[in-house]
């Protein structure tokens, strides 16, 4: 793609998902742009073995941006960085099209192991504020990943995953994450546990006082079977006496 077809093609993504622009001259001002344009540059140089020249571009963009992208990650076209601040994305990781990440995001590895460590992003997904991708695995097309979530494990297309550790709590959800663009309005597994136990414990806590309410009955029960026999015990003691006088 030529340089002024990508610059078109980069105010174009950026207006569409960033409500803030009012100009397409504001798109050369984004740090996504400078960064995305450095990471095209130093990935070719990556690809011809300069990887010294590549590494010193990418820092550079690290220290100016605060977004470091690796030079030897894989990424598509429509990458949007929404603000990018402590974005980081690892050497192996590969990125499909249209892909939104927000500030914090990292796609990274879980140590020092060696080959494909990073995750596989696919078409369409949108990363939230915060949320940390760790380990060589694929978050499946059309999904989105909650703000400030871990994830840790592969995630199917068209899902939604929230939580630390990431759980997924919604599948089959066919809408584009980057048509609305929304981190907010995202199931909550811990207040769906939250109010199943409390669930739990009221049937509990009648259940307790059923069994309570019966043990008392027999309680008194017993009292009273204990009374009669003391008075049959005594009704036997005077026919005896009688009987022996």
């Amino acid at each position: 793609m030529g340089l002024i077809k990508y610059i078109k093609e980069e105010m174009r993504i950026i207006r569409e998902r960033d409500p803030a622009i009012r100009t397409s001259f504001e798109v050369f001002l984004y740090p996504s742009f400078k960064a995305i344009i450095r990471y095209r540059l130093a990935h070719r140089l990556y690809k011809r073995k300069r990887y010294f020249l590549a590494r010193w571009i990418s820092q550079r963009t690290a220290r100016k941006t605060g977004i470091e992208i690796h030079p030897g990650a894989t990424i598509g076209k429509g990458l949007f960085i929404d603000h990018g601040i402590g974005v980081v994305i690892g050497e192996t990781t590969i990125i499909g099209d249209n892909v939104t990440l927000y500030q914090g995001v990292t796609l990274g590895g879980t140590g020092k192991e060696k080959g494909k460590r990073h995750p596989t992003i696919g078409n369409n997904v949108m990363i939230s504020a915060g949320a940390k991708v760790l380990g060589s695995f694929t978050i499946g097309e059309n999904s989105k990943i909650g703000a400030g979530s871990v994830v840790l494990s592969e995630v199917p297309p068209n899902s939604t995953v929230v939580g630390v550790p990431g759980r997924i709590v919604k599948r089959d959800n066919v809408k584009i994450p980057r048509e609305d663009m929304d981190q907010v309005h995202l199931p909550d597994p811990y207040l769906n546990d939250v109010t199943s136990l409390k669930k739990e414990n009221e049937f509990l806590k009648k259940e307790l006082k059923r069994v309570c309410s019966k043990f008392e009955m027999i309680e008194s029960t017993c009292d009273k079977l204990e009374e009669l026999d003391i008075l049959l015990e005594k009704l036997k003691n005077q026919e005896t006496n009688k009987t022996s006088s």
